[in-house]
């Protein structure tokens, strides 16, 4: 089995940003597969999660169709734990300025 970088998200924005994408492309780029979970948070009376799961989801298998991109949902999380040597890195990639300037609430409001 082939092991992927993860990437959890709520994804909440009208099309994938290009913060989502220079993000999944820190992987892509090195020949990663990518494993993408997208919280299940959809709430019609919050403006942060107004978007369908499937239609999230639906989103970033489109955008990635040719790509070595894997998307699965998961329930809503509050954390992200683990214990010691578990076998996996935690990376964090820091974008440029340009790309950490984006807002994914700006694009939210954009579409209405």
């Amino acid at each position: 089995m082939t092991s992927r970088a993860c990437f959890i998200g709520r994804w909440q924005t009208p099309k994938l940003h290009e913060g989502h994408t220079w993000l999944i492309d820190q992987a892509l780029s090195k020949g990663k597969p990518v494993l993408i979970l997208v919280r299940d948070c959809y709430d019609a009376n919050d403006p942060k999660n107004p978007y369908l799961l499937i239609d999230v989801m639906r989103m970033i298998q489109v955008y990635y169709i040719h790509e070595d991109v894997v998307v699965r949902a998961i329930p809503d999380i509050e954390s992200i734990n683990y214990g010691r040597d578990v076998g996996y890195a935690v990376i964090e990639h820091k974008p440029p300025e340009d790309i950490s300037k984006i807002s994914a609430t700006s694009l939210r409001h954009k579409r209405n």
